[in-house]
């Protein structure tokens, strides 16, 4: 059984947008802070160890756009890794070994869970990743959080229909005060 697993870069104020793009009024605002050899290996072993992607339209797209043109461990796990797309609109995925997922959002979330044994990771894909944790579909979220206030952008957190439980599973600094937190769904 899989596990929904999202990881995002987020500023104290909870913006998670353009952490590492150029169209925005901070470009690549989180590459200001320096993650450290430790912080840059969380990251690396976090993405080698999940077993498939799921991932927004947008967010794929900046993907498909970038990772085939590296070379290198991540690279090749990338490219070669099952790759799933949460899209009404993207009907010919050409990133390799991508499937668009059809039908209602926790359907979906259920076969693939059901299919893929281990990580199912979910990198930026703001709007999905909000869409996941409205309807309680998100196992575990890891933050990594940078020591700066952007004052506007696209957050995280939106409105969810109720409260829900989690349980802090890890807490680490890396880098120039770059926070780590892992937390997993506390179920009942």
């Amino acid at each position: 059984m899989g596990r929904i697993v999202v990881t995002e870069f987020i500023s104290l104020d909870g913006v998670v947008e353009a952490p590492g793009g150029s169209d925005f009024k901070y470009p690549n605002w989180s590459f200001a802070f320096d993650r450290g050899a430790d912080g840059e290996r969380y990251k690396e072993e976090e993405a080698l160890g999940a077993s498939a992607l799921l991932l927004g339209r947008t967010t794929y797209e900046g993907f498909a756009g970038a990772w085939p043109h590296y070379e290198g461990r991540l690279a090749d796990k990338y490219n070669g890794m099952p790759k799933y797309v949460v899209s009404s609109t993207l009907t010919r995925p050409v990133w390799n070994n991508t499937t668009v997922l059809a039908g209602a959002l926790p359907d979906a979330v259920g076969r693939l869970k059901a299919e893929i044994d281990g990580d199912i990771s979910v990198a930026g894909s703001i709007s999905l990743v909000r869409a996941m944790l409205a309807l309680d579909l998100v196992d575990e979220i890891h933050l990594m959080q940078f020591p700066v206030i952007l004052g506007h952008g696209t957050r995280l957190w939106g409105e969810t229909p109720d409260k829900t439980d989690w349980a802090l599973t890890r807490s680490t600094v890396f880098g120039d005060g770059v926070l780590v937190t892992e937390v997993r769904r506390g179920r009942s």
